[in-house]
């Protein structure tokens, strides 16, 4: 199977995640699995020595997670019944009852992508969990834990287009969309001719594409089947996917202490990190790994 497929499967099975919600999600904030039981445990008497953040966190009794909105699976906030479910969430929830808070004492920001640096490095979130990919640049103004999870790049289009096939068919007049600041949009700036144009969300790229703004949506792969699931006789996910995206946790910049308490988390909760991904992203049957994190430095 070809690794865009692979990849495809586990986007469908976030659009696929979302129409579980009901069943899946519990009450808002729940740690639950489908089952009912609890997927971690908030800790106590954690120690963090040298961070900030955590001293924050501690003091206050609170965290505050940036987080996406408008990704089914991954981050997603019911503007019906404002409650926030997806894979990321359930990681954000997880960190934090790693660090002694309950979800309920959870402030989740949405934070849009080209903004993401800046609110970690003012102080406006603690930390960062939202399809949020480790890059050298990005490294040079932050710090990641992780990564927790590894996808690829894909293109959204019209269903009736039968022209656009995958990133080798983007030609000069051809223009694709995606969130500002984003990898996915300065890739396509590199390696291709196509135009480009980019707006605060992927839910607001995916209303260009409807409405004839733009011919293709790019992001990760597993964002976009979401998409196309909503909405199957419109849009659809077309060619192999052509990156390699690695999402991490981000923290203030020189914040090892904390980095490495996240990482401890990630790989000492293998059984738990596979339970956040089975109630959000395993309803298609295809099975997935912890990756192993990066070494802190």
């Amino acid at each position: 199977m070809r690794k865009s497929r692979i990849l495809a499967s586990l986007g469908l099975a976030a659009a696929a995640a979302l129409a579980l919600t009901a069943c899946n999600s519990g009450t808002p904030g729940s740690t639950g699995d489908s089952s009912g039981a609890p997927m971690f445990e908030v800790a106590s008497g954690v120690s963090i020595t040298g961070s900030p953040t955590f001293d924050r966190i501690s003091s206050s009794g609170t965290v505050r997670v940036g987080v996406k909105e408008d990704q089914p699976g991954l981050g997603y906030l019911d503007p019906t019944t404002g409650e926030r479910t997806g894979f990321d969430v359930d990681i954000a929830r997880w960190v934090a009852a790693s660090l002694g808070v309950p979800a309920d004492k959870i402030e989740f920001k949405s934070i849009p992508s080209a903004n993401r640096e800046q609110a970690i490095i003012n102080g406006d979130i603690d930390y960062y969990v939202g399809t949020y990919s480790i890059t050298d640049k990005r490294k040079a103004q932050i710090s990641f834990a992780g990564p927790y999870f590894v996808t690829g790049q894909g293109l959204l289009v019209a269903a009736s287009n039968g022209t656009i096939t995958g990133k080798d068919s983007l030609t000069a007049d051809v223009t694709v969309c995606s969130a500002t600041g984003s990898t996915s949009i300065q890739r396509i700036k590199d390696e291709t001719p196509a135009k480009t144009v980019e707006f605060d969300t992927y839910s607001q790229c995916v209303e260009a594409l409807k409405s004839g703004q733009a011919d293709a949506v790019t992001t990760d792969e597993a964002i976009l089947i979401g998409y196309a699931a909503q909405a199957p006789n419109d849009l659809k996910v077309v060619g192999d996917v052509f990156s390699e995206e690695r999402y991490g946790v981000g923290v203030a910049q020189g914040n090892n202490a904390l980095v490495e308490h996240i990482n401890t988390t990630f790989t000492d909760g293998g059984s738990t990190w596979q339970a956040i991904f089975d109630k959000n992203l395993g309803a298609s049957g295809v099975k997935a790994t912890k990756p192993a994190v990066d070494a802190v430095g």
